[in-house]
């Protein structure tokens, strides 16, 4: 008996009746050698973990744009914590800890420039739109280099699925996607209220006090009162909610960061220019396809606009400022 069967005996007797089971995945893209060592969600996580574009993250916009200070949530940040948050709700519900693992690490790879301005502007001008879960599912499907050739890190189904619908209309067809799901929500709410504080965009006392009395008054006893809540109402409901009350109050929370973080003038004073960046490099790119990278160019040919997409969404944000001066700017200016 290999590790992997091994593994695979000891979820079947640890895991709940409704959890995914390693050996049941529906399988990959293209079908290929099992590890002996690791489960097929076990091999996921690992690519994720190696791929380039998950080191892209760090240098990723969460929210604030070029931050002074070094705690301010970066993406590679929120996925990790996504995927702590993640997890501990898995392993308190019996669930296969490393499948919501896989997921909540490939979640936001597709992610562009400047937080979610840059997704805003892609979506505006280009022709397709563009929305940053469907893009992490094209990275881990085709854009990923492997061997020196894009032919993406071939993930199982049910990681894919769990990428794809971690946020938009359509829920995750297994519990471990719908745990990303609401960890993804759970994570970005409170510690885009603790960066917000941090710069001086909010303070505590402008928050209604029912909020904070309902779900904690300080960070960390906001996540712990948020997981606490979902793993009791799930093992009541079979599914992963908050109970009435703790949604209801979430959701207030939720929207009133909307109102004064993720809308406020203050807290978003750079994103037009970071807007303006994106449209320019995009544009430049339309009428100059030939000073694509070689590997985007060659896609040109056939994708068009589409290989501009990847090309300009899989930029971090200082890539995309310095390739926006090189172009833009004249050298002795800088």
């Amino acid at each position: 008996m290999t590790i992997r069967e091994e593994t695979y005996k000891i979820e079947r007797m640890i895991l709940q009746k409704n959890a995914t089971l390693s050996e049941n995945s529906r399988g990959r893209q293209k079908e290929e050698a099992l590890c002996e060592f690791r489960t097929p969600f076990q091999r996921d996580r690992d690519r994720i973990i190696h791929s380039k574009a998950f080191r892209r993250l760090k240098h990723k916009t969460q929210v604030f744009l070029s931050p002074e200070g070094d705690h301010y949530r970066t993406r590679l940040t929120h996925t990790l914590e996504v995927s702590q948050i993640s997890r501990t709700i898995a392993r308190a519900l019996r669930l296969n800890e490393d499948l919501v693992e896989a997921i909540a690490l490939g979640h936001d790879l597709g992610h562009t420039p400047f937080g979610h301005c840059g997704e805003m502007e892609l979506n505006k001008i280009h022709k397709e739109g563009f929305r940053h879960n469907e893009q992490s599912l094209r990275i881990v499907d085709y854009l990923e280099m492997r061997s020196g050739k894009r032919r993406g890190i071939n993930l199982t189904y049910e990681v894919r699925d769990g990428i794809l619908n971690h946020r938009g209309e359509n829920l995750p067809s297994t519990l471990e996607g719908k745990i990303v799901r609401i960890s993804d929500r759970i994570a970005y709410v409170n510690h885009d209220i603790d960066d917000a504080i941090r710069a001086n965009v909010l303070s505590y006392d402008i928050f209604p006090k029912e909020y904070f009395e309902v779900l904690g008054q300080t960070h960390s006893k906001r996540i712990n009162k948020l997981i606490h809540d979902i793993v009791e109402t799930s093992l009541i409901t079979g599914d992963i909610k908050f109970s009435e009350e703790t949604s209801y109050y979430f959701n207030m929370l939720r929207d009133f960061m909307f109102e004064k973080v993720y809308l406020n003038i203050k807290a978003k004073k750079d994103e037009e220019k970071a807007m303006n960046l994106i449209n320019k490099l995009y544009y430049y790119f339309v009428n100059h396809p030939e000073k694509l990278p070689d590997e985007f160019f060659k896609e040109y040919k056939e994708l068009k606009n589409i290989a501009i997409k990847d090309y300009v969404s899989g930029m971090t944000d200082r890539y995309a400022i310095s390739k926006y001066k090189s172009i833009f700017i004249p050298e002795f200016w800088i």
